[in-house]
């Protein structure tokens, strides 16, 4: 199921028929591609975190500073299994993997499996 998250004034989602991100700015009436690359991977989760967007790929954790616009591999371990969702725990993300859940307290940039 594509993620779609509120980022500022913006929905923001991942069509999966192009893995492409697109956004609205009317409530979803309309969409507009905002990042075509592909070098990425394939795009699964999206979660809205501070100033940033945290988005699963199948690539690795990436994240953009320009609401989506351009991406940026942040953890790519394989140490958690395979990414499938994120969610703001407030201080920490929390991460569903195939091996678990897992925590960061560093923004994604390293996991470690909740107990």
């Amino acid at each position: 199921m594509p993620k779609m998250i509120s980022f500022g004034s913006e929905m923001i989602h991942i069509n999966p028929a192009k893995n492409v991100i697109e956004y609205s700015t009317n409530n979803g009436r309309s969409w507009v591609t905002r990042y075509t690359g592909s070098s990425c991977g394939t795009f699964i989760d999206l979660l809205p975190y501070g100033n940033e967007i945290l988005a699963i790929t199948n690539k690795g954790i990436y994240y953009s500073t320009n609401s989506g616009r351009s991406w940026v591999l942040r953890y790519s371990g394989s140490s958690c299994g395979e990414f499938r969702t994120l969610v703001d725990g407030g201080k920490e993300v929390l991460a569903e993997t195939s091996r678990g859940l897992y925590y960061s307290t560093n923004s994604g940039r390293s996991w470690i499996k909740r107990r």
